[in-house]
């Protein structure tokens, strides 16, 4: 008598478990359908205007970070390097090339959640257009690593996975039509461990 009732109560719990967890998965892992591109580098220039689409609403809600406007800036992400491989702290990487127009411009270490890290106090996590040595061409060189390097240096933490965040302040790339040839620096990967 209860058999019939209990199986379809059963079917219904598995069915909205799984719809649940299948949409909280796809929700977290995206931000948005309107990627920008460039290299390795990653942003969402509608994700923090009224033109988002749902995922990319979503993610600005839970991210409760700084929001820039379309006309104030845009932050891309990296998270492996030009050959592919993720970015880890066990490994040391150079940053290098021009950096796209921008009135100002920083970059820094973030976690997946893309908060900030900092490898112990009083060591560089961050560095901003004015704090950077520029190559005599106008390039910028960074070096990525858990020990100190010449030159510019981000310190790495000894952890597994980060990402790197370079955002641009007052730049023309995120209302670009394709009419302007940009591009971000490269990130190659110079060794891991003792190498």
């Amino acid at each position: 008598m209860f058999r019939v009732p209990f199986l379809v109560a059963v079917a219904l719990t598995i069915a909205f478990g799984v719809g649940i967890l299948i949409t909280k998965s796809a929700i977290s892992r995206s931000s948005g359908f309107s990627a920008l591109e460039i290299g390795v580098w990653q942003a969402y220039p509608k994700a923090q205007t009224s033109e988002a689409d749902p995922y990319a609403r979503n993610h600005r809600a839970k991210a409760s970070g700084l929001l820039l406007g379309s006309a104030e800036g845009l932050v891309f992400y990296a998270d492996k390097d030009d050959a592919g491989n993720a970015l880890t702290g066990g490994c040391t990487y150079r940053v290098s090339g021009k950096v796209p127009q921008a009135r100002f411009w920083t970059i820094a270490i973030a976690d997946a959640s893309n908060q900030p890290l900092s490898a112990r106090p009083g060591l560089p996590s961050a560095l901003n257009a004015q704090s950077v040595l520029y190559d005599n061409d106008g390039t910028l060189t960074v070096s990525v690593s858990q020990n100190p390097q010449p030159g510019n240096w981000l310190a790495v933490p000894p952890i597994g996975h980060y990402r790197l965040a370079f955002t641009l302040f007052d730049t023309p790339v995120a209302g670009s039509s394709g009419l302007i040839d940009q591009s971000m620096p490269t990130i190659t990967r110079e060794g891991c461990g003792d190498a």
